[in-house]
């Protein structure tokens, strides 16, 4: 069985890449092809690095590398009443020190498509289609270095609906949608056994219907400074749907120059049926928090 679902997880990464290299070298052929394209895109590819060294340093220190990948891509497709929205998001990065050794830091996919059909002056009945995962196994560093927390498709999210999209104007865009699935994977079995993040001990799948909002805002406050944010907020009708669950990300887009620049990113996260470990054994709900600032080369397009 573990072969099995090894050999499941490996698959679906590999088509999930070629499927995400696709889609973006499709894009990028019909807006060559097509002098006035219906496609508006913009995205950029990032890689931040930090290195310290000591020698002979009195005030003491340990060496350290790190680095950062991110990976930013839109395309957005409108026609008479027709819109098509599409958002890609990758990230991957590693810490290194000679005390800690190597520490992953960073790691996320995410993918987000969402269709509309234009019924009253910028208001679209809609459909979403959401997915989230990672790309390696995570640990907590605090508990154990030996074993894993989390890897590709555990958990992995995927999550569709029916609603209505509101865009008011370019920097602006709301969707609510009070049919939604969200389904939560978990396809690795000791983390599956352990009922890992909400699904039943020894279940691969968390199966969720209620109400999904999505608030999306991008704006440019200053020449080369954009801020990104997005705030999903969840309900699950079938199961304390009191208990909104909430993901709140923030990206901050400073542009130095045609190869350099800095970002600062933040990501609130409150989700009911995650429990966080503490180092005394216990298992309780947290709100999670993480910051992530860089400076380095990046392109944009």
């Amino acid at each position: 069985v573990g072969f099995i679902y090894k050999k499941l997880i490996m698959t679906i990464r590999k088509l999930f890449l070629l499927m995400t290299l696709f889609v973006g070298m499709s894009i990028s052929e019909i807006n060559a092809e097509t002098k006035d394209s219906l496609w508006t895109t913009s995205g950029y590819a990032g890689l931040k690095l930090t290195q310290v060294s000591f020698t002979n340093w009195a005030t003491g220190g340990d060496n350290a590398f790190a680095f950062d990948l991110q990976g930013t891509y839109q395309a957005d497709y409108k026609h008479n009443r027709h819109v098509w929205k599409n958002r890609l998001e990758l990230a991957y990065g590693l810490n290194k020190t000679k005390g800690d050794g190597l520490k992953k830091t960073s790691d996320k996919i995410y993918l987000n498509s969402n269709y509309g059909y234009e019924i009253y002056k910028n208001l679209y009945a809609s459909a979403i289609l959401n997915f989230q995962s990672q790309f390696t196994r995570g640990y907590d560093y605090a508990i154990s270095r030996d074993i894993s927390v989390s890897e590709f498709m555990s958990p992995g999210y995927l999550m569709t609906g029916f609603g209505v999209t509101w865009i008011p104007n370019k920097y602006f865009t709301a969707v609510f949608s009070p049919v939604a699935w969200r389904g939560t994977f978990v396809l690795n079995k000791r983390l599956s056994d352990e009922g890992a993040f909400g699904v039943k001990p020894g279940k691969n799948l968390l199966s969720e219907l209620g109400a999904n909002l999505k608030l999306e805002s991008k704006y440019e406050f200053l020449k080369n400074m954009t801020v990104y944010s997005r705030l999903d907020l969840y309900s699950d009708y079938l199961r304390k749907p009191q208990n909104v669950d909430v993901n709140w990300e923030v990206q901050l887009n400073m542009v130095i120059n045609k190869w350099f620049s800095t970002t600062l990113t933040t990501n609130l996260v409150y989700d009911d049926d995650v429990l966080i470990g503490l180092s005394d054994g216990r298992r309780v709900k947290r709100v999670q928090f993480k910051e992530l600032l860089g400076v380095g080369l990046q392109f944009n397009f």
